[in-house]
């Protein structure tokens, strides 16, 4: 069996409404990658990765003289092709290599009859409990969606809850002023009763900051306070002096960075991207690592579709040590572009796909719909905010968004 083609697609999804964050916005859309690896007796697999546009569309072009001809089984080798580490210091392809591993681990099962979970070990688990991920958010252009003050925020994880079944919930905050942000997730916790809940402003405070937001907290049922200052320095300082476990998405990951936490720990949980990671497969061997030296693990989201909750699904079926519930975007979409439409939520959890492969298959009306809505629309700066286009994020930072601005933003519709 051998590749004969490699096809990427970008589109771009409709969420609820606009999410903010720490280094801007997502603009009511998330812009993603449809890869399709073709095989010569007909095979297809799916891959995805976040971002797009006509120069990632080229760089999947580019790497077909890697992968026309290459047996879609030597994973390992296709990743020496197009991103050893020397030649991944000057060309970032992490990423790409994991949409390609997803899609030649997705023909694998597809030409062997297994879900991709028995090609990676067997699963130990049916179904993967998932945490809210609760975003400040921008109302729409109609005035609906808004998530701004302690009230609303304790509304929408008590709605969130309602329809999706959640008992973990995650805030992303680095938006506005911590003292504030405290506010809105003591409102959360409060409302939530004996729930979980996690709290992660994507690494935009100071280590001073970061302790003093710590030790405010210390009495709610965290499950981790994730990412509270940047490097590895800063965590373990701030790790000295507050009393929850650390976790981390943006200073471990890889195997180097592993490697170091291991030799001096700053960070308890590590949470593992399917794509950051570069395949399921490595993260299958980093949370191996972390079974060995007690560390706990986590799945992390980066925005995915369907085919990348897949891949998510698959993992956190597989490895013995998903400490905490997985983090994932896709209840803030409002479609998908898999056959059957979204994954379903039930009582937290969505179940893992049985069928060859991935278990999933593209619905090509809804591809094509949204491939045109990208067409249409263009990409937008993901590191920007709408009503803030000059704002960065700095350490300490000291510019917060103003929490009494209820201004609609401008911002194209799918």
């Amino acid at each position: 069996m051998k590749i004969v083609d490699v096809r990427a697609t970008t589109v771009t999804v409709p969420l609820q409404a606009p999410l903010r964050h720490a280094n801007g916005c997502h603009w009511g859309r998330f812009v993603r990658t449809i890869v399709e690896v073709e095989t010569d007796n007909g095979l297809i697999g799916l891959g995805e990765m976040g971002g797009g546009g006509e120069s990632t569309e080229l760089a999947f072009k580019a790497l077909k003289s890697y992968l026309v001809g290459h047996d879609p089984a030597r994973l390992e080798e296709m990743r020496f092709k197009i991103a050893n580490p020397t030649a991944s210091l000057y060309n970032n392809r992490t990423q790409m290599l994991a949409a390609l591993e997803f899609a030649c681990l997705d023909i694998l099962g597809q030409a062997w009859g297994v879900p991709v979970y028995d090609i990676l070990g067997g699963k130990l688990q049916d179904e993967i409990p998932f945490a809210s991920y609760l975003f400040f958010r921008y109302p729409n252009a109609d005035g609906s969606g808004e998530v701004r003050t302690p009230l609303q925020m304790a509304a929408f994880a008590l709605a969130c809850k309602k329809e999706f079944g959640f008992t973990s919930h995650k805030l992303k905050g680095g938006v506005f002023d911590p003292s504030y942000e405290l506010e809105c997730y003591r409102a959360v916790a409060e409302a939530m009763g004996d729930d979980k809940v996690r709290f992660d402003p994507n690494a935009v405070w100071s280590t001073e900051q970061a302790i003093w937001f710590g030790q405010q907290i210390e009495d709610l049922n965290n499950d981790y306070l994730e990412d509270p200052t940047f490097g590895l320095s800063g965590m373990r300082r701030t790790r000295e002096k507050v009393r929850m476990p650390l976790a981390t998405n943006t200073v471990v990951v890889n195997f180097e960075q592993l490697a170091a936490n291991v030799l001096d720990t700053a960070v308890d949980v590590i949470l593992l991207d399917t794509t950051f990671w570069g395949g399921i497969r490595p993260c299958v061997k980093a949370a191996g690592i972390c079974e060995t030296f007690g560390l706990g693990v986590a799945v992390h989201s980066s925005g995915e579709l369907g085919i990348q909750l897949a891949t998510m699904l698959h993992l956190g079926a597989v490895i013995p040590n998903l400490s905490f519930a997985a983090d994932a975007h896709y209840h803030h979409l409002k479609d998908d572009i898999i056959e059957g439409g979204p994954f379903r939520y039930v009582d937290g959890k969505i179940r893992v796909p049985n069928g060859p492969g991935l278990g999933v298959k593209l619905n090509r009306l809804k591809l094509e719909e949204y491939a045109e809505a990208f067409r249409r629309l263009g990409s937008y700066p993901y590191d920007k905010d709408p009503l803030r286009p000059d704002w960065c994020a700095t350490v300490p930072n000291n510019r917060w968004a103003d929490p009494n601005d209820a201004r609609i933003p401008d911002i194209p519709q799918v």
